[in-house]
């Protein structure tokens, strides 16, 4: 079963970044061969809008059977919220919140990001994650790209 990758909008920015583009080339390698589906959301949609043309199109370049689209649902509304409300992050991070909710209400496999400041940061991860366990919800596994390149069995 292919694993199901809940990608944020730091993403598809590190594809076009010096800094991220070789693990985030890695990253839209396999999802190409169709080894991973993507996870994307209506707030990352949203946040493309305001993104320079090449960014903004660079998921169109690849075959729609590679995505699965996902809304903010109330629920995920109500469990971004209680990042919030329990101090994981700042009312400013709502969109991360946002983001993180939505991956933990779809279950998917794992969130991918390379925002380290408010997703990808152990003390974080450790909030949502008590949020969600508190809520009923799955643990949810955060990662940055490099975490998820296959290597060859040597």
């Amino acid at each position: 079963m292919k694993q199901r990758i809940y990608i944020d909008t730091s993403i598809v920015g590190g594809f076009f970044d010096k800094e991220f583009f070789d693990a985030t080339q890695a990253l839209f390698e396999r999802l190409k061969n169709k080894e991973v589906t993507f996870i994307l959301s209506g707030v990352l949609k949203k946040e493309l809008l305001n993104a320079p043309p090449h960014v903004r199109d660079l998921l169109l370049q690849y075959d729609a059977d590679c995505f699965e689209h996902v809304e903010l649902t109330l629920e995920a509304e109500v469990l971004a919220e209680s990042y919030i409300a329990e101090e994981v992050v700042g009312p400013a991070s709502l969109e991360d919140c946002q983001h993180i909710a939505i991956a933990t209400i779809n279950k998917v496999d794992v969130l991918v990001s390379w925002n380290f400041k408010h997703i990808v940061n152990l003390s974080r991860i450790r909030g949502y994650n008590s949020v969600n366990m508190k809520m009923g919800h799955i643990v949810l596994e955060i990662r940055n790209p490099k975490e998820l390149i296959e290597y060859e069995n040597n």
